[in-house]
């Protein structure tokens, strides 16, 4: 019965050309033809270019058949061939989009599929749309190995696609040659007739029958074109309702919100096809990161140039708003379809994303668009530079109603991501996507535009947004691949700190719901000081980047800091405990930037309506004057008696190993040390233990010397490694009358004592530093005498005696209250400088951090870019460096572990970036 059965199966009916596939990347037709000595050039006519408008039918076909070694070895054996391969793509591209068979309507598409099953392979049935995505699917996996190739010597490509050929015309007719637009683009509402009468130079006059040569775009040019068209397709982007008569090219917005009020709807055909083209085009502006930093201005990428400054404007706005609309919208439509099943119960399952794989096209829409929107924004190169569109310049106009929309598009992905971070099943949903770009979005935003910038700081959603950002700073502080975005999360609150509009809202509470472990009692501010000091306690040092700009966040706060409560207050001292602690003064050569400034505003500007800080500052007087008189013999030995009790603490754990409790094992786990750092913080952290004075009394030894503050945060703060770019330290002078007042607190001269072994400062300092005597005597002591210390030792010379007289005379049960309701009330206008008006740090752009960010922002889209297709990868990226580790199977809980199993596990590398 079965004696007939064929003894090699093949694809039923030819279905999809499995054999002809299988066969592409291996037989002397295929792609290795390419490369073949024998054939250095073959010709445009060959039939050999068809394969590849037909053969594939998925972006996964083309970059799974077609690898980068194949065109790489391709480019230095036969770089003509790769350079016809081009050509000829770009030509059936450009045929193709004014043929009248594209786009192949959505009926004809089914018909030719199911047509498979019944046809042989070799159908002539033609599908046009089909042929369009192979060729743009194709430039995406060639055009990366070119610009590798090619490197900064662009040879290659100024030939292949930069090269205008000359041609003659007759009776003085005009080729559009170049589709030339304004120098710069920037979103106006005016009628940009004066640019298009730039574009129109006059024709010089020519006689009859006189041969005059012309130019013809060169084929870069035209591929831009034909992007921007793909874009705006009736029928293969936009529905085929909006097509006007016969012409299928409708430059209309996406989406409704920004310069739109109608929606086409989404469609997955649709949302799928300008994912396709944006990635082509992401991957034309991707020449940059073939560059090396220090080139990223002295050699600008054509491709980027052209786009901002070429490409006409009308066109350019239309594909801005579309990007931005389709963006901001999300917020609405994230989630909505889950492998296709939008509206059903499945998609509101926990772990539904674990269970339902697959590409969600509106959300890798989403992505692609954040993407280009970063990329156009925060292009910087050649004649392009940034120019920040400010309140009361007429070359712009914006609507609030858009203002309006674009804020609350971003706080609608930051509330989604909120959601995934605060849920009672950790995991339960899938993170957003795109937060990342968002984030970067938003930046460029508020960088960019002062009218949009002041929008947010007068919004009632200012301190929703900071909450958010700092959130997910605390939920990605620990993942080394995310440190670059800590970095520019700290860059934005700064940013939004120096505004005098942020201030003014630190008083109200935060409204958002929060996780639990990170919420805080109090105002904005208190949240905003907790948050910063979660981000330095917790993160050993790992993010040091980024402290300097948290810190000088709360110093640009600190003069609109009011009723802060006690652990906010208590977190303010200590943190500044940890700067002033010897191990972090002589960490290295570096000019340690004790951060005063906090408490110095507070003095100044809100001392009575901060009673809790006044009190802590009262309580720990003895490191401030300390502080003032630091010597280097006292900060070895202080040193050397912690690193002593250390060892012998250590000891004593080694020998208690057997049979120890269970508290002392916590004792060990440095996991526990962090989390009693951040759970031991209560209401009576200021309060006891008690002194004679009746104030805070940090432990001491019996010689009288100070114990050493928490050394996990210590070493937190030791040495920042990239200080942000900002102003000068602020400080007060005080006036004749506060010098009178002022008791004595520095000793000039630091203890020589030559009894100090030199040994004793190896292995204080960082990177080989080592404190000696002479560094100390003229860099360390010109430092200490040039602290801001004034306003707080006034201060303390004036309300200590008399905090200490209360609380010597009150109840030790009611002393606190009496105390802080005393401090409630006082008023040093006498005593102190007169209130200084607030003058905020700003983050300064460089060239630096302008490549930082640059590579930051192609960092992501590279990664991204990893899955599901490789983009770039197997390419020598020049710009930033990529490190591949295996990837770790995810943890959610042992429960859901057990459940799911191995289904998590995944086998590929996972790149990071390093920036």
């Amino acid at each position: 019965m079965f004696a007939k059965l064929p003894q090699r199966f093949t694809a039923p009916f030819g279905l999809l050309g499995d054999e002809a596939k299988l066969a592409f990347p291996t037989q002397p037709g295929g792609i290795v033809k390419l490369a073949t000595s024998r054939v250095q050039h073959i010709p445009e006519s060959d039939s050999y270019w068809n394969q590849y408008f037909v053969l594939f039918d998925s972006a996964s076909d083309v970059f799974s058949l077609i690898t980068p070694h194949h065109i790489r070895r391709a480019l230095l054996d036969a770089p003509e061939n790769v350079a016809t391969l081009i050509r000829v793509v770009s030509a059936r591209l450009f045929s193709l989009l004014s043929d009248h068979t594209f786009p192949t309507s959505s009926n004809a598409s089914v018909a030719a599929f199911a047509s498979a099953f019944i046809k042989p392979a070799a159908s002539t049935d033609r599908n046009a749309t089909k042929e369009v995505l192979n060729c743009i699917r194709i430039l995406q996996r060639v055009l990366p190995v070119v610009f590798e190739v090619d490197g900064e010597s662009n040879a290659f490509e100024l030939e292949v696609l930069w090269k205008k050929q000359e041609v003659e015309v007759d009776d003085g007719s005009n080729i559009n040659a170049d589709n030339m637009g304004t120098p710069q683009f920037v979103i106006e509402d005016d009628d940009d007739s004066e640019g298009e009468r730039e574009d129109s130079a006059p024709v010089e006059q020519k006689k009859p029958n006189e041969q005059q040569k012309q130019k013809l775009p060169s084929l870069g040019e035209r591929l831009f074109s034909a992007i921007m068209d793909l874009l705006f397709c009736c029928g293969f982007t936009l529905p085929t309702l909006i097509q006007v008569d016969h012409h299928k090219i409708n430059y209309v917005i996406w989406e409704k919100g920004v310069g739109s009020t109608t929606d086409t709807g989404p469609n997955y055909a649709y949302d799928s096809n300008k994912t396709e083209v944006l990635r082509l085009l992401l991957i034309l502006l991707s020449r940059q990161i073939y560059v090396s930093p220090g080139s990223l201005f002295t050699k600008p990428s054509l491709y980027s140039i052209y786009m901002v400054q070429k490409v006409p404007r009308r066109d350019v706005l239309t594909l801005l708003c579309s990007l931005l609309n389709t963006a901001m919208n999300s917020s609405t439509s994230h989630g909505a379809s889950i492998g296709g099943m939008a509206g059903s119960v499945a998609g509101k399952l926990p772990y539904n994303y674990l269970v339902f794989k697959g590409e969600d096209a509106r959300s890798t829409l989403v992505t692609t668009s954040f993407q280009v929107l970063s990329i156009l924004l925060d292009f910087q190169s050649g004649t392009a530079r940034d120019s920040i569109t400010g309140i009361g310049e007429s070359q712009t106009s914006h609507r609030p109603q858009d203002f309006e929309f674009i804020l609350s598009g971003i706080t609608g992905i930051l509330e989604q991501q909120m959601a995934t971070m605060n849920n009672l099943l950790p995991g339960a949903r899938k993170s957003v996507p795109y937060i990342n770009e968002t984030i970067i979005f938003f930046w460029k935003a508020i960088e960019l535009n002062k009218k949009f910038r002041t929008y947010v700081l007068q919004s009632e959603r200012l301190m929703d947004v900071v909450a958010y950002l700092l959130c997910y700073t605390l939920e990605i502080k620990d993942k080394p691949q995310q440190h670059g975005f800590c970095r520019a999360l700290s860059y934005i609150i700064q940013t939004l700190s120096a505004e005098p509009g942020f201030g003014q809202k630190l008083t109200k509470p935060v409204k958002p719901q929060l996780p639990a472990k990170w919420n805080a009692v109090g105002t904005a501010a208190d949240f905003m000081i907790n948050a910063v000091y979660a981000i330095v306690a917790t993160t050993s040092g790992t993010l040091n980047s980024l402290y300097p700009a948290l810190l000088i966040a709360l110093a640009n706060s600190a003069p609109y800091f009011k009723d802060l409560t006690v652990i906010a207050s208590t977190r303010l001292v200590q943190l500044f405990k940890s700067f002033s602690n010897p191990l972090f003064l002589l960490a290295d050569e570096a000019d340690r930037n004790i951060r005063l400034e906090v408490f110095n505003s507070v003095i100044l500007h809100r001392l009575s309506e901060n009673a809790n800080l006044m009190y802590g500052i009262l309580s720990a007087h003895k490191i401030f004057e300390d502080l003032g008189t630091f010597t280097l013999a006292r900060g070895l030995r202080e040193i050397k008696r912690v690193q002593q009790a250390k060892e012998e603490q250590t000891r004593k754990v080694e020998g208690n190993q057997k049979g120890k409790a269970p508290s002392d094992r916590e004792e060990a786990d440095p996991g526990a040390e962090k989390a009693r750092l951040l759970e031991s913080e209560s209401v009576t952290a200021i309060h006891t233990p008690e002194s004679a004075d009746g104030l805070v009394a940090y432990p001491r030894d019996s010689d009288g010397e100070r114990r050493e503050p928490d050394e996990e945060l210590t070493r937190s703060l030791m040495s920042p490694g990239s200080e942000s770019p900002t102003h000068a330290n602020f400080s007060v002078t005080p006036s004749e009358k506060t010098r009178g007042k002022m008791k004595e607190r520095r000793s000039p001269s630091l203890d020589t004592n030559s009894s100090i072994d030199r040994v004793a400062a190896v292995g204080v300092g960082r990177n080989g530093f080592v404190p000696t005597q002479e560094w100390a005597s003229h860099i360390l002591a010109a430092r200490v005498m040039n602290l801001p210390l004034d306003s707080v030792m006034l201060l303390i010379s004036e309300l200590l005696p008399k905090v200490q007289e209360i609380h010597a005379n009150s109840h030790k049960a009611n002393s606190t209250s009496i105390i802080v309701d005393f401090l409630s009330k006082v008023s040093l206008k006498d005593v102190l400088p007169e209130t200084p008006i607030p003058i905020p740090r700003r983050f300064m752009w460089s060239d630096a951090s302008i490549v930082w960010l640059t590579s930051l922002i192609w960092g992501e889209i590279y990664v991204r870019g990893m899955i599901p297709l490789s983009i770039w990868n197997a390419t020598n990226v020049r710009l930033f460096y990529v490190k591949h580790s295996p990837n770790q199977p995810r943890q959610i809980t042992e429960t859901v572990s057990n459940v799911v199993g191995g289904f998590l596990r995944r086998n590929s590398d996972s790149p990071h970036i390093r920036s």
